[in-house]
C-alpha cells in the first residue's frame, strides 16, 4: 500500500514523472488525513469529565473516522489500479477500422472505470465531513482548531478528486453516462462546500 510507506517516500514518488500516484491519489491521501484529524479531536475528547454527555457519541465518531481512513488508505492504490488499464488503453494501435473498434471499445470501459474510484473517494470524504461536523458541534473546545483544518483538507480531497473524474468523463463517447457521473459529482462538491463553510465558520466562531 502506497500510504504504508513513510511519507517523504510517498511524496517522492508523488513528486516523480511516474504515472501514479497522481491527483486522485494525493486526494484520497489528504481525505485520510482529514480523518485522522478528525479522530485525534475525538481522542482528546473522550474521557473528559467536560465531555461525559457525549462521549459514546463521540466513540461512534471515532470508531467511523478509523473505518472511513482505512477506506482512504485503500482508495490511494485503487485509483492507481484503476489508471493503469487506461493507460494501455491510450497506447492501443487503430490502424485498422477493426482496431479504431477496439480500442474506442476498451477506452470506454477504462475511462468508466477510472472515474469511478474518485467517485468513491469523493463519497468517502462526504461522509468524513459529516462526522467532522458532529466534532465542531460536541468536539474538545482545545482541539476546535484542528476540525477546521480538517474540514478544509476534506474540502480539498473531495474537489480534487472530482477533477479526476471530469478528465475522464470528457473522453467518454457514452454522454449519457458521463453526465450522469458529471452530476453526482457536481451535487457532492455543492453539498460539500456548503458543510465546509458551516463547519469553518462555526470554528471561528468559537476562536476569534
Amino acid at each position: 500500500m502506497m500510504l504504508e510507506q513513510k511519507t517523504t517516500d510517498f511524496l517522492e514518488v508523488l513528486s516523480s514523472a511516474a504515472p501514479v500516484p497522481g491527483g486522485g491519489g494525493a486526494s484520497a491521501a489528504v481525505g485520510a488525513f482529514s480523518s485522522a484529524l478528525g479522530m485525534m479531536v475525538a481522542n482528546l475528547t473522550i474521557g473528559k469529565k467536560k465531555y461525559a454527555d457525549v462521549e459514546e457519541e463521540i466513540i461512534e465518531v471515532k470508531e467511523q473516522l478509523q473505518n472511513l481512513q482505512k477506506e482512504l488508505i485503500d482508495l490511494t492504490d485503487k485509483d492507481a489500479e484503476a489508471f493503469e488499464p487506461l493507460s494501455k488503453a491510450y497506447g492501443l494501435p487503430k490502424d485498422t477500422p477493426e482496431q479504431k473498434e477496439e480500442k474506442e471499445r476498451v477506452m470506454e470501459k477504462a475511462l468508466y472505470e477510472a472515474s469511478i474510484v474518485p467517485l468513491q473517494i469523493m463519497k468517502t470524504v462526504a461522509k468524513v465531513m459529516e462526522l467532522l461536523e458532529t466534532l465542531g458541534e460536541k468536539g474538545s473546545k482545545i482541539a476546535i482548531s484542528d476540525v477546521g483544518v480538517a474540514v478544509l483538507f476534506a474540502r480539498a480531497a473531495l474537489e480534487g478528486a472530482s477533477l479526476n473524474v471530469y478528465i475522464n468523463t470528457r473522453l467518454m463517447k457514452d454522454r449519457e453516462q458521463a453526465e450522469r457521473l458529471n452530476k453526482e459529482s457536481d451535487d457532492m462538491i455543492e453539498e460539500a462546500r456548503r458543510m465546509q463553510e458551516k463547519i469553518y465558520a462555526g470554528v471561528l466562531g468559537k476562536i476569534r
